[in-house]
């Protein structure tokens, strides 16, 4: 049986690639239509062209960008309002669209806390990419937007507190506040070690931000086994939908995979 098809919902170039480029090479290597969405920034700008090599890395097609500004880099989208200042309506609009004209059986994105650091674009993301999942299937929202399509399955990109014994050494040096779950919380744990490759190399085609030293220019300078540590594993909890069909999995019940 195939890998269902995978479309990743992310707030910034270099965020599939940290929460999700494991899986995302993992659904492509099994012939599984694979896409992402990001939030931020505009189609001609450098870190625009870093996400496109990313994804051609992963197997993720073209970028799909809804052009919002960054919420701490106004040039990221010239003329555009930051992301989390437009109008709730219009971006879970944008996103619908892009749902429906993608079609895909799992939609992954942020967790609630917008990942570990807790950047704020992250939480927007998770809330837009929450109601435009709802709203995709649904055909008197956003009739403009294409045919209704509603996806099989919602997962939150996430990390267990027990991952911070690996995190907490890198991020805390950092002076950053980390943000994780309760291990019971998880549904999905999936080794990417056999996609890490493909993984690490699209993180680190995001230029821009191994030069100025973010999580992308962290990795860089790490050697291969931590590597291994830090990114080896990805981790999601999975949304229950309103449908029965659809709810969340038992508790106490994890996955080594996503699945519809």
């Amino acid at each position: 049986m195939s890998a269902p098809s995978l479309l990743g919902v992310f707030a910034h170039p270099d965020d599939e690639s940290l929460s999700a480029g494991g899986v995302l090479a993992r659904h492509a290597a099994a012939g599984a239509r694979t896409a992402v969405v990001t939030a931020t920034w505009a189609a001609d700008t450098p870190r625009a062209g870093e996400l496109a090599e990313a994804l051609r890395i992963l197997g993720a097609g073209r970028p799909r960008l809804l052009g919002y500004a960054d919420d701490r880099v106004p040039r990221s989208a010239p003329g555009r309002a930051r992301f989390r200042d437009a109008p709730l309506d219009e971006a879970v609009r944008q996103l619908v669209a892009a749902l429906r004209e993608f079609r895909p059986e799992i939609v992954v994105t942020h967790d609630a806390y917008g990942g570990l650091t807790g950047h704020p674009d992250h939480v927007h993301t998770h809330r837009v990419t929450v109601l435009a999942v709802e709203a995709a299937g649904l055909e008197r929202l956003y009739p403009e937007a294409g045919a209704p399509w509603r996806p099989s399955a919602l997962y939150l990109a996430t990390h267990p507190h027990s991952a911070l014994r690996v995190w907490g050494g890198h991020l805390a040096a950092a002076g950053k506040s980390l943000h994780s779950v309760p291990d019971e919380w998880i549904s999905a744990t999936v080794d990417v070690r056999p996609w890490l490759e493909r993984k690490i190399a699209a993180l680190l085609a995001h230029r821009t931000e191994v030069a100025r030293g973010a999580a992308p220019g962290l990795v860089a300078g790490l050697a291969e086994s931590e590597r291994a540590r830090l990114l080896g594993t990805e981790w999601f909890i999975r949304h229950s939908l309103r449908s029965p069909a659809l709810s969340a999995l038992p508790t106490g019940t994890v996955r080594t995979e996503l699945t519809v």
